[in-house]
């Protein structure tokens, strides 16, 4: 981990994900923990899909720049896409979940 940003695993990953699915219409992907919390964070994780990234940029934003300072939190905050659920009272693990039509 670099930089000194707010997010967890799932948020990257998700934030990740939006930069290499950009103008791909037919893929949406949610990643997301179980037990409603990722990292030191109140989101479970984030969904995106095609037009994620081009909503950032679209607002002046680099999610490369989130990237870098692993900062997926604000990006998220910022562009949309969160998956806030609160406590779950559940634990089974991380749920990545890829639709493409």
């Amino acid at each position: 981990v670099s930089g000194k940003g707010l997010g967890g695993r799932n948020q990257h990953l998700a934030l990740y994900l939006a930069t290499k699915i950009c103008c791909k219409k037919n893929i949406t992907i949610l990643c997301a923990g179980t037990d409603g919390t990722d990292g030191p964070t109140d989101a479970a994780g984030a969904v995106v899909d095609y037009e994620t990234a081009t909503k950032a940029v679209e607002k002046g934003i680099d999610p490369n720049h989130y990237l870098t300072n692993c900062d997926s939190y604000r990006f998220f905050q910022e562009v949309g896409g969160h998956i806030i659920t609160g406590n779950t009272g559940t634990n089974v693990m991380d749920i990545i979940v890829a639709i493409v039509q």
